[in-house]
């Protein structure tokens, strides 16, 4: 069972989960990377449903960081750092090395994901330690 903090975090992670998708996947830049993958994209993002993801994203990682605290080295930030670098690991780098295998992605978009993406896990999980962790 999960309990009411865990739950309140985790929605609060997964509404910065979801500020930051916008501003790190509708910026100049990215829009500009990831020209890519205009035939296969929707014309207009259905919003409700992707903070609904990412706020149920929020509450597994809160959940997640929980039961794998205290196996994370350090503190509050250490560990959070240290979850936000596995997640972006098996999210992430794992997702960006499938994509380089199977499609005909530029490296530059490919760059971006795995450095945006350690940005954002990185701030995920350091909201995670900083909230959840023991230390």
């Amino acid at each position: 069972m999960i309990s009411l903090r865990v739950l309140a975090v985790g929605v609060g992670v997964g509404v910065v989960f979801a500020i930051l998708d916008g501003l790190l996947n509708a910026n100049p830049l990215a829009q500009r990377l990831y020209a890519v993958y205009r035939p296969i994209v929707r014309q207009s993002v259905n919003a409700p449903l992707g903070l609904l993801f990412d706020i149920i994203s929020g509450v597994v990682l809160a959940a997640l960081f929980v039961g794998l605290s205290p196996a994370l080295p350090g503190g509050r930030l250490t560990k959070g750092l240290a979850f936000g670098l596995m997640v972006w690991f098996l999210r992430v780098a794992m997702g960006v090395a499938a994509q380089a295998v199977m499609f005909n992605v530029p490296g530059s978009a490919l760059a971006y994901s795995l450095i945006t993406g350690l940005v954002e896990m990185s701030i995920l999980g350091l909201l995670c330690g900083l909230a959840l962790g023991h230390g």
